[in-house]
């Protein structure tokens, strides 16, 4: 966030843009097995907050101009507040890849493709909704806007979906390896790109391998 709102004054999602310093990959690592134990009645609580890591540039919203696309039809019809004006074309063509690299390894496996495109609800909305109730962003803030997954398995965004939730595993086809949930050792890299003729904007990569000594 750059410009934030003060308290008390919901932001309106024909201007929530101009309060958007620029776009980042965000990884909100999960620990699947404290969020089973604590999402009842909880929700994911200390499962969500031991760790997020973004990518290493800022990407601005200008340079992201040549990549806005309309999104896909919201039915129901939103709520008046979330209603993007005529022709706004708010939602981004963006390209995201996860992969992963066992300790055995020595290339790293593309384990999931999807794209910006999927996100039902736009940068714009979940601002305007983040601050209808009043609820003020300041200079520096940080929002994730959730997994971004595809309509097909390869394009899923978490490994609890592309697993199934752990009962269908992904195999490492160099090693033969297989994984349901990261294990000690293994590397996560996470890009994202908008592709243009003859050029690319990116975000850099988000590279991070798990520890035990830390998780």
């Amino acid at each position: 966030i750059g410009g934030g709102n003060s308290l008390g004054e919901p932001i309106p999602v024909g201007e929530a843009e101009e309060h958007i310093t620029g776009v980042v990959l965000v990884n909100d690592w999960s620990a699947r097995d404290f969020q089973r134990f604590e999402y009842q009645p909880l929700g994911p609580f200390l499962a969500k907050s031991f760790a997020t890591t973004i990518s290493p540039w800022i990407v601005t919203l200008d340079a992201l101009e040549p990549f806005r696309i309309d999104g896909c039809r919201q039915d129901p019809e939103p709520l008046e507040h979330l209603r993007m004006p005529p022709g706004s074309r708010c939602h981004y063509d963006l390209v995201l890849e996860v992969s992963i690299q066992t300790q055995r390894m020595s290339r790293p496996q593309v384990v999931s493709r999807t794209n910006a495109r999927h996100l039902y609800w736009s940068f714009a909305q979940q601002i305007a909704h983040a601050t209808s109730n009043g609820c003020n962003m300041e200079m520096g803030d940080l929002y994730a806007t959730g997994t971004i997954s595809g309509p097909e398995e390869g394009s899923f965004g978490s490994l609890l979906e592309l697993t199934w939730r752990g009962s269908k595993p992904i195999r490492m086809e160099e090693t033969g390896e297989e994984r349901t949930f990261l294990e000690d050792g293994d590397t996560v890299a996470i890009t994202g790109y908008g592709q243009g003729d003859g050029y690319r904007v990116g975000f850099g990569t988000l590279v991070n391998t798990v520890s035990g000594n830390v998780l």
